[in-house]
């Protein structure tokens, strides 16, 4: 998954022997003016605090609550993991990589940083596939047996064995390999420039790993994603069809498939679809990159301009999933605003004491410890003549029956968005 172009269209110097002619190329140690090198700087900072962020709170939110310990939760916790993961080990190592001409860390964290974004996103477009058919049988077939968590933890493990699998050639391909011909000018001194990309034994074995990647990690799963999706869609709106209005069982269908489902459906296909407008640039400039005999020119704009643009934009879908789930799911949109505010809370030095009292008529009234102790004083303070006041009744608050109480906890409970 890590690519890396260098351009070779800059000055040239040509030192000449007795023996042979050695041309080397000199190369500016930035790639950018301070101007752009800036703006390219922040964009990468905004998505890496996005990234971890709000991958972080979603791992917090659904692990915390127990109420969303669903099968599909543990699919979104599984995604914002591997989101997380790029964030981390992604992100940060890109940025520098495009700011700085050629490959500025080692071996190890060359290695390290190919391996980790080539298995978080075979993991996500794995997830999604997982979660897609999980609501294809929920919705298509729901009478059949639901997947059970340990089930789906099962299949978790599955993803990341397979992730893992499918991006080992890789990692033993990634090297950091010196250019002999090239060199890097900063502040009038030379430096050896060194890459980091996959040094396969053949040209036509990258092209070959490189095009099962492509069907195995983007063609295939989206477009299974795409059909099965499809097919969910027109089974949900087919409910709403005007033969099924005069039959009279449009009721008994919209109690069946609730709008909270539909809500839910929205929020996958939404994920879906944005994964794969995000990744498709970068596909598509490494296909290019691997099939096509590029010139020097074409190479040095692709490699100053496109190719960061385009990795910025596959980062990107890695911290646009928060605010999907924000958007289109109540729970985590609370969780958020809990996670938000409890900055703000943890700042009272003394938050109001609420306790219950129960009367003889079944009644719980609510009071504040606060505001019993200000009206006490207040009953307490001596009027103009010198004598007490007289005391004053705490004003009655309004209560709840016991025989409303469960009705409440019923009906107003805070419920998953992803219940069966």
């Amino acid at each position: 998954m890590h690519v890396t172009l260098v351009n070779l269209s800059e000055e040239w110097e040509t030192n000449t022997t007795q023996e042979q002619v050695r041309t080397i190329t000199h190369l500016p140690y930035y790639r950018y003016s301070f101007a752009v090198a800036a703006g390219l700087a922040l964009a990468y900072l905004f998505i890496l605090v996005l990234c971890i962020g709000g991958n972080g709170l979603v791992c917090y939110i659904v692990l915390k609550n127990r109420r969303m310990r669903s099968v599909t939760n543990l699919f979104i916790l599984n995604l914002a993991f591997s989101d997380l993961l790029v964030g981390i080990f992604c992100v940060p190592t890109t940025l520098v990589d495009s700011l700085i001409t050629g490959w500025p860390f080692n071996q190890a964290v060359c290695t390290l940083s190919g391996f980790i974004q080539g298995v978080s996103v075979s993991a996500s477009v794995f997830t999604l596939v997982a979660i897609a058919v999980d609501r294809f049988l929920c919705i298509i077939y729901p009478f059949r047996q639901k997947l059970s968590l340990p089930k789906a933890l099962g299949i978790v493990l599955l993803i990341w064995a397979l992730a893992i699998a499918i991006m080992c050639p890789a990692a033993a391909m990634l090297k950091v390999v010196q250019l002999n011909d090239t060199d890097m000018v900063h502040e009038n001194e030379t430096y050896s420039l060194y890459t980091c990309y996959e040094n396969w034994p053949e040209p036509d074995m990258r092209k070959a790993y490189t095009t099962v990647l492509f069907v195995h990690i983007y063609l295939a799963p989206l477009s299974l994603i795409s059909i099965m999706y499809g097919i969910i869609g027109a089974r949900l709106f087919s409910f709403h069809g005007p033969e099924r209005r005069s039959s009279g069982e449009l009721q008994g269908d919209r109690s069946s498939i609730s709008k909270k489902k539909m809500k839910v459906i929205k929020m996958l296909v939404t994920v879906a679809v944005l994964f794969m407008v995000s990744w498709l640039p970068l596909w598509t400039l490494m296909m290019l990159s691997d099939y096509e005999d590029l010139e020097e020119e074409r190479i040095s704009f692709l490699a100053s301009y496109v190719f960061p643009f385009a990795h910025w934009l596959a980062f990107f879908n890695s911290s646009v999933n928060p605010i999907i789930y924000s958007c289109f799911n109540e729970n985590f949109k609370r969780g958020f605003q809990a996670a938000f505010s409890s900055c703000r809370c943890s700042q009272e030095t003394e938050p109001p004491v609420v306790y219950f009292e129960r009367s003889r008529n079944a009644v719980f009234f609510v009071s504040n410890k606060i505001s019993n102790i200000e009206s006490v004083e207040r009953g307490r303070a001596p009027q103009g003549n010198g004598e007490p006041a007289p005391k004053q009744t705490q004003p009655r608050v309004r209560g709840i029956l016991l025989e409303e109480i469960s009705k409440i906890t019923t009906d107003n409970r805070v419920s998953t968005a992803w219940e069966k």
